[in-house]
């Protein structure tokens, strides 16, 4: 005697057929969860492997110790710029564009900042460097870069920058570029109280 399928009616699943949905759920939610987390950590992911590359041209936010070798045998050449965000009614600019140094040679330029506005106002410099690997090797000793540069309306300032390149800057790298972009930092509340 032949068996005959067993005849589900319709709108009805079978038990496994329920049990694999189920699975199918748990693993869309979970893989849901598993990419949030990956989008999280991927901006302190990045930070952390550039920090170890230098490939992004970031440099460090905190001074540098003073350099205790200079290559006297060496010249590397230093351009400065200055971007503006837009909104920021400042000038800023370097007062040299470019210096010739020996790496581990101490050296200080200044920028100008000055505000164009008729209200108080607060800047905040942030560096790169370009070509990226040769971040690594500008040190910074003092920068105005380490904090928000306040000013009153029509104020202005000389804001220093004492560096030194690293001796062991890779020998393919002769010149390098410091760029900063200056940035509002003023909060939201603050500015439109003025």
């Amino acid at each position: 005697m032949s068996q005959q399928p067993e005849q589900i009616p319709p709108g009805h699943d079978r038990p496994t057929d329920h049990r694999a949905k189920q699975r199918s759920l748990w693993s869309l939610v979970l893989m849901a969860v598993v990419m949030f987390g990956f989008a999280f950590a991927l901006v302190p992911l990045y930070d952390v492997f550039c920090d170890i590359t230098g490939i992004n041209g970031k440099t460090a936010n905190t001074p540098a110790s003073q350099s205790r070798e200079v290559d006297r045998g060496r010249e590397v050449t230093v351009e400065f710029v200055a971007y503006i965000n837009p909104g920021m009614d400042w000038i800023f600019e370097p007062q040299v564009t470019r210096v010739v140094v020996n790496p581990g040679q101490i050296q200080t330029i200044k920028y100008a900042a000055r505000n164009l506005t008729a209200n108080s106002s607060v800047g905040q410099a942030v560096p790169s460097v370009s070509p990226g690997q040769a971040a690594r090797y500008f040190n910074k000793i003092e920068c105005f870069c380490f904090n928000h540069q306040p000013l009153e309306a029509g104020g202005s300032a000389e804001l220093p920058l004492v560096f030194y390149i690293d001796p062991e800057l890779p020998e393919e790298i002769n010149t390098l570029t410091l760029a900063y972009t200056l940035y509002n930092a003023q909060p939201e509340s603050t500015a439109q109280t003025q």
